[in-house]
């Protein structure tokens, strides 16, 4: 029978040694107590781990070790020579030794590329480097602390997503006082990215999975405990550094030595296993507790007086030292027989029952962490909005819902993280243009039939900012806010915005269409029979218009640019695609077509007026003296074509401008186009039927785009 590396410690170790010790690569050693030469590197394990091996262990009076080579454990062992044991222990019980063989200069070459960058880990690291162990003589010198500096920068470096966490400093501390500086960080490696995962993230996901598990723990073994302390989460405050440190903070380092080597050993379980033994040990005076207060102080005064007889050097205290300012004597534990406590009472759960117990609270913890996200998100946006707290709600829900059907549905793009949780709240999710068009076409109330998917592309553009193909929820409401709840000018303003660059683009690809369509001619009257007889003159309506116009030029925020010809048409389709199907949809129609009439009179107005503006200033001074005024010259001839226009199409459309105040004005003189965008819209129904159709539309899309996938694989 030959031992893995991981095997250090063996039930039946005497009989194997009998059957084995003529092989070079098993070493036997004798117990503490156990005839002379004992102890030594079994003083650092402690005995009570060989009671989790074998029922029998705490009699058997041998240990076997695994012999590596090249290693320093050799095989004078078994005849008493001292051994130095915690850096081969540690990096055989965690296959940090097969790392360190298989990547030769890796440590090094890390350094080298990560030395003198500054970045915000780096500077996090510094700030944390003088607080590792401050008391230990070892971080009191430059040499220690760059060590510290080197390890920690250098995982930050190989490992950025995880990159640098608050008690990290603390665990590569205590590894750099019993390994070499390149065990040391295989040895960081091991446990962040293998026997604690999710544990160094901002975010602590796996350490407050274990919280959750350990409250189960204690509600199964201390149940008198559980119920005196109604709210376990309590403890939280005390024990997620128990988990996050490994005792290292909590407890004096000569003591806590020997929980690193459990856990090294056991994993995440010898910490349940020593957490339940602490709250075992002090359960009375914890029962006995008035408040959290007192048991937190309970707690870390029991912890500061942990001793371990066996430290052959002087005691290093915790950081909590200072809840232990007593006058009175406190009584001491001893590590071993805390230990062994531990593993005698509490050391009936598997590795396998706590993966169990892992995962069914996994589940829990996430979806309380999304819960907060939800609530930080609708916190941040609901002053921002008009939208009802309870409907923006369904809408976060629909958001993040598009963004988890791309992920299990379709085939990852390369395109940058939509969930990054290091992000803002409101910038957590985000979504690209595929799934937005889905929402846009689900909650939008701008529906233009077959043109709807063309806006929705539109407007995606519009809300793209910084151009990564990405938009985040608060965008994406703050637009839908304005098509719901916005007054006139700013849904104008909107759809305007969506008419013009970066919005519409020059390979748009419904922006090519020609200016060939009867009601965008400037022919028409401009005055209008009604049908009770009246009549309305639309002269003077846009000569105030105009007038008011130029009152009101120098208070607008900033001046969008004006829109040419060919963006003008697609602004006229979008809204005859909206006004489909209204109830008032002929009364739209008849009034938007006085609004273009008004509008290609005035840009003509303009392109006349750009095109005289190529004299010199004073032959533009004695036409414009001459010359009637511009509202004048609107109506001067309404029938007539502008002779360069026809011989200058080109120049005709380049020049040819309006503006947002125009479009806006020229609306607001017909009640029909302002009860349309004032009318209040019901986004409730809208909501309903999206939350039953979002998962239609979804395989509806991917079985279309499966027949198409098909019949190409056929062809």
């Amino acid at each position: 029978m030959w031992l893995k590396p991981e095997e250090v410690l063996l039930k039946n170790a005497l009989k194997l040694w009998v059957t084995q010790k003529s092989s070079c690569y098993f070493i036997l050693q004798r117990r503490r107590g156990h005839g002379e030469g004992g102890g030594r590197l079994t003083g650092r394990l402690v005995g009570a781990l060989d009671a989790v091996l074998d029922s029998n262990a705490r009699v058997a009076p041998f240990r076997i070790l695994l012999q590596v080579p090249g290693s320093q454990v050799y095989s004078p062992i078994a005849c008493g020579e001292l051994l130095n044991g915690s850096d081969v222990y540690w990096a055989i019980a965690t296959d940090a030794v097969t790392d360190l063989a298989s990547h030769p200069g890796y440590y090094g070459n890390l350094v080298e590329e990560s030395l003198g960058k500054c970045c915000l880990v780096t500077e996090e690291i510094e700030r944390d480097l003088h607080r590792s162990l401050p008391e230990h003589p070892a971080f009191q010198n430059e040499t220690g602390i760059a060590a510290l500096r080197r390890v920690l920068t250098a995982y930050a470096h190989r490992n950025p997503k995880i990159g640098y966490c608050q008690s990290m400093n603390i665990l590569t501390s205590v590894l750099l006082l019993y390994t070499k500086e390149e065990e040391a960080f295989w040895l960081l490696v091991a446990v962040c990215e293998r026997m604690l995962p999710d544990y160094f993230n901002h975010r602590v996901i796996g350490a407050q999975v274990d919280q959750s598990v350990f409250e189960e723990l204690i509600k199964g073994h201390l149940p008198e405990l559980a119920e005196h302390m109604n709210d376990l989460s309590a403890l939280a405050s005390v024990s997620l550094s128990w988990f996050l440190t490994l005792f290292l903070s909590i407890m004096p380092l000569e003591s806590a030595v020997n929980v690193v080597d459990c856990f090294f050993y056991d994993g995440i379980k010898a910490i349940f296993q020593l957490g339940l033994a602490v709250l075992e040990a002090n359960a009375e005076d914890l029962c006995s507790s008035k408040d959290d207060g007192q048991a937190l102080m309970i707690l870390s005064r029991f912890l500061d007086h942990i001793k371990n007889e066996d430290s052959p050097g002087p005691p290093v205290g915790s950081h909590h030292a200072f809840f232990s300012d007593d006058q009175e004597p406190y009584p001491v534990t001893d590590i071993s027989d805390l230990i062994r406590d531990s593993y005698e009472k509490f050391g009936d759960q598997s590795v396998e029952q706590i993966e169990h117990l892992r995962y069914k609270h996994r589940i829990r913890v996430l979806q309380g962490h999304e819960d907060t996200t939800k609530q930080n998100v609708l916190r941040v946006v609901i002053p921002e909005v008009s939208i009802l707290p309870e409907d923006l709600e369904e809408l976060y829900d629909l958001f993040k819902r598009e963004h988890m059907m791309s992920c299990y549905w379709e085939q990852p793009r390369p395109m940058a993280s939509r969930h990054d949780p290091s992000r803002p709240y409101a910038e957590q999710y985000r979504i690209d243009a595929r799934q937005f068009a889905h929402l846009f076409q689900l909650v939008s109330p701008w529906t233009c039939g077959a043109h709807t998917e063309i806006l929705a592309e539109r407007t995606f553009r519009l809300l793209d900012d910084n151009m990564d193909q990405l938009i985040e929820f608060k965008a994406f409401v703050s637009c839908l806010d304005i098509m719901y709840n916005g007054e006139m000018n700013e849904k104008i303003k909107l759809l305007y915005r969506l008419h013009i660059p970066p919005a519409l683009t020059e390979n748009d690809r419904d922006s090519q269409s020609p200016l060939r369509n009867p009601l965008l001619s400037t022919s028409r009257p401009l005055v209008f029979g009604k049908p009770n007889g009246d009549a309305v003159d639309y002269q003077k309506q846009l000569k105030q218009m105009i007038k008011d116009l130029a009152k009101e030029k120098d208070k607008t925020e900033k001046e969008l640019p004006k829109m040419s010809q060919r963006e003008f048409i697609q602004f006229c389709k979008t809204l005859y695609s909206m006004f489909h199907e209204d109830p008032e949809e002929n009364d739209l129609y008849q009034a938007i077509a006085t609004v273009t009439t008004l509008l290609l009179q005035i840009g003509e107005v303009g392109q006349r007026g750009s095109s005289s503006g190529s004299c010199s200033q004073e032959c533009g001074e004695e036409l414009r003296a001459s010359a009637p005024s511009p509202e004048d010259s609107v109506f001067a001839d309404t029938g007539k074509t502008p002779q360069d226009s026809q011989a200058f199409p080109e120049a005709a459309e380049r020049d040819w401008t309006v503006s947002l105040e125009h479009i806006l004005a020229s609306l607001l003189t017909e009640q029909s186009l302002v009860n349309f965008f004032e009318k209040p819209l019901d986004m409730k129904s809208k909501l309903e039927n999206a939350k039953i159709n979002q998962y239609n539309l979804k395989t509806f899309e991917m079985s279309h785009q499966s027949q198409s996938e098909l019949k190409l694989s056929n062809l």
